[in-house]
């Protein structure tokens, strides 16, 4: 995986060079290889969908929920133990 700065440097020096100097090609041409640019760029990056990121943000918060849950009962138990302990 690559750091986001090199990611970043990387990118910009390779659209440096697509548009640079004397270009003929058309605009749609130039796009579409931009385009594949940013793609070629992006897969190197170790990227989740929105939907991927949206369901695990969901099973975190449902993670959370059950541990506090299972934290309080377990001061409950404590508290319940301290007076037999006291004895």
């Amino acid at each position: 995986m690559l750091a986001p700065k090199a990611f970043l440097d990387a990118l910009s020096d390779q659209a440096s060079r697509l548009f640079s100097g004397d270009t003929s090609q058309p605009r749609s041409e130039l796009e579409s290889q931009f385009k594949a640019l940013l793609q070629s760029g992006f897969s190197k990056l170790e990227l989740v969908s929105r939907e991927e990121f949206d369901s695990q943000m969901v099973v975190l918060a449902r993670t959370r929920a059950r541990l506090e849950a299972l934290e309080a009962k377990v001061e409950e138990m404590e508290a319940r133990l301290q007076p037999v302990a006291a004895e």
